[in-house]
């Protein structure tokens, strides 16, 4: 039974439900992008290490506590204000797949934190490329996301959706490559000079 609310409500819940969802990914996405040069701080000298590392301990502290985690908030309960609205969808497939995909974000979002603790300890065992890698992730189920979100139970699987999931992943391929060309370059300017 759906709740009678006046027709700008769901309208409401709708907007601060996009505006949830956009500084929650971009929260998400600087994060793992702080914790890639957090990780490449290693490399540097101690006195850089002694202002560097702390100063992206703070940002990353900042960024998850003031910027990722309250959008992921409001998008969550602007969903369930979506819902209430909108009872029925709880009934319908592409719903239950969009909280499949959004139950991954959620872990990713538990898994940022984690990573954040392994960092400020100085345990983190990742690399700067799987960090890369890792940083790919939220791309990837953003669009699968959007488009369930968009097209409901309409989902398209004709070929210009196999062309928008392959470009998808042709970026996050030529990053990731253009990352590892980016290291080889310095490591061999690096041996260059050292010689």
């Amino acid at each position: 039974m759906a709740l009678h609310l006046p027709p700008e409500t769901y309208l409401w819940f709708k907007t601060f439900h996009v505006i949830g969802v956009v500084v929650w990914f971009a929260g998400l996405f600087y994060l793992v992008r702080l914790f890639i040069y957090h990780v490449e701080a290693d490399a540097l000298s101690p006195d850089a290490q002694a202002v560097l590392k702390p100063q992206y301990t703070l940002m990353e502290k900042r960024l998850a506590n003031i910027i990722t985690t309250p959008g992921m908030v409001v998008t969550v309960a602007m969903a369930v204000g979506l819902l209430a609205a909108n009872p029925g969808w709880l009934h319908q497939s592409w719903l239950h797949i969009k909280l499949a995909f959004v139950a991954l974000l959620l872990v990713y979002h538990l898994f940022c934190y984690r990573l954040m603790g392994q960092l400020q300890q100085g345990i983190c065992t990742w690399s700067s490329g799987k960090l890369r890698a890792l940083n790919e992730a939220p791309t990837l189920l953003l669009v699968v996301i959007v488009m369930l979100a968009v097209f409901k139970a309409q989902f398209p699987t004709g070929p210009a959706t196999w062309l928008v999931v392959a470009l998808v992943v042709f970026m996050a391929l030529a990053i990731q490559f253009y990352a590892r060309k980016r290291r080889r370059d310095a490591e061999q300017q690096a041996l260059s000079q050292g010689a």
